[in-house]
């Protein structure tokens, strides 16, 4: 049976629980997945930075690393070329490009340092993403937005507002709106004897950041949560409870990252309640392996979990973006496995007869609900996958790794 023929049994298998295969790829193609940048240089930016700071860490020093805009924007294009669809590009305010000899803090930034990304976006059809970088920087040593000195919290006030206007300079040159997401590593080491002030501090510095003068259907402000971090150990300034309660009362997102809550949390969980009280939730999948490790996304249960709750609750209703730097493998293949594998889960939960399982449960008729969940694992959802990735003109099954494998020798390699 050739691979058409394998795509007309799954279709047929599945028409007979009520799935139309055609309209569950025409939705996945409509879904949008942000591709980090990060992943291309090891988080390093084009500031000249040497090692990372804030609880920021990327292990492993596989060759090949992009130092450049030239070669970044080379190896997203690659990696691009063999993952399905049209999707959008998540940048740090660290990758900042400037002419020769010019140079600026990151309180000074403007929309001329990223113009090449936008002329590589309108290039590539992509839509544009944007980060604060608020780590890696001597300003951020101690803490950014909570600082006890006024004048370190102002620095990175600035920042965020100069990060505000180049995000809402993205939507209106690529005519898509920008999600704009503020971390920041701010924490305690050991039990602190004052939890409330740092956060006050960083709630009068968002309230500042907020107050300016922008325009909220382009710019899509997140705030985005961490139970703990490298340095922070004992109390995150800005936790869940915080931005949770934060974003509903100011009219902004909450982003949940799936690697920032504690092993027995997941982010599947979290994604219904969150959507019952605000019209958009932020999405950062990433791959904890017992801390937030930020491994590789992989076709595992929770981000199968993930999926299904995106297209439970309205796939246009989560801004999904991908966020892992691992400097052990090649860095474009980890790309292209995590974007395909977001791909999957995502196909694999738009293939699930949705209405039917949820009219078991309010019948609450379990066992045959469990037995279903079961029988669909081994469903032909591979062969709708590859006649995707064909109908899409990317690399089926495994053969996209010998693309990866040809770039790595004749680019990668011939990187010192």
């Amino acid at each position: 049976m050739n691979a058409k023929e394998r795509y007309e049994s799954a279709r047929e298998i599945y028409g007979a629980i009520g799935v139309d295969t055609e309209a569950a790829m025409e939705q996945l193609r409509n879904i949008p997945i942000s591709m980090h940048c990060w992943q291309g240089d090891d988080v390093m930016g084009f500031e000249g930075a040497q090692a990372l700071s804030g609880g920021i860490q990327a292990t492993g020093n596989y060759p090949g690393r992009a130092r450049d805009p030239r070669e970044l924007m080379s190896d997203i294009k690659k990696a691009l070329s063999l993952i399905p669809g049209k999707h959008r590009l998540n940048l740090h305010a660290s990758y900042a490009i400037f002419e020769e000899g010019e140079k600026v803090d990151r309180d000074q930034l403007e929309p001329k340092h990223f113009a090449k990304w936008v002329e590589f976006a309108k290039e590539m059809g992509l839509g544009l993403d944007f980060n604060p970088t608020m780590f890696s920087h001597p300003k951020a040593e101690n803490a950014t937005l909570s600082s006890e000195d006024p004048k370190i919290r102002k620095f990175w006030i600035d920042h965020c507002r100069a990060c505000i206007r180049i995000g809402q300079y993205f939507a209106e040159e690529l005519g898509t709106p920008c999600s704009l997401n503020i971390w920041i590593p701010d924490g305690f080491k050991d039990i602190p004897a004052d939890r409330t002030s740092p956060r006050a501090r960083l709630k009068d510095s968002l309230d500042r950041i907020l107050d300016m003068d922008y325009r909220k259907e382009k710019v899509l402000v997140a705030v985005e949560s961490k139970v703990f971090g490298i340095g922070m150990e004992s109390c995150t300034v800005g936790s869940h409870e915080f931005y949770m309660n934060y974003a509903a009362s100011r009219g902004i997102m909450c982003l949940l990252d799936s690697g920032h809550f504690h092993p027995t949390e997941v982010i599947s969980d979290k994604i219904s309640s969150m959507l019952l009280f605000s019209p958009q939730v932020a999405l950062h999948v990433s791959r904890p392996v017992r801390w937030d490790s930020d491994h590789v996304v992989l076709f595992d249960d929770e981000t199968r979990e993930i999926a299904k709750e995106i297209v439970r609750n309205d796939p246009k209703r989560v801004l999904l973006a991908l966020d892992f730097f691992d400097a052990s493998i090649n860095r474009i293949a980890a790309w292209v496995v995590g974007m395909r594998n977001m791909q999957k889960a995502l196909l694999y939960a738009l293939l699930m007869p949705g209405k039917s399982l949820a009219a078991l449960q309010e019948e609450r008729r379990f066992t045959e609900l469990m037995m279903l969940q079961e029988e669909l694992k081994t469903y032909p959802f591979g062969d709708v996958w590859d006649h995707f990735c064909e109908e899409n003109q990317v690399p089926v099954k495994e053969q996209w790794f010998e693309d990866v494998k040809a770039y790595e020798q004749e680019v990668l390699s011939r990187r010192s």
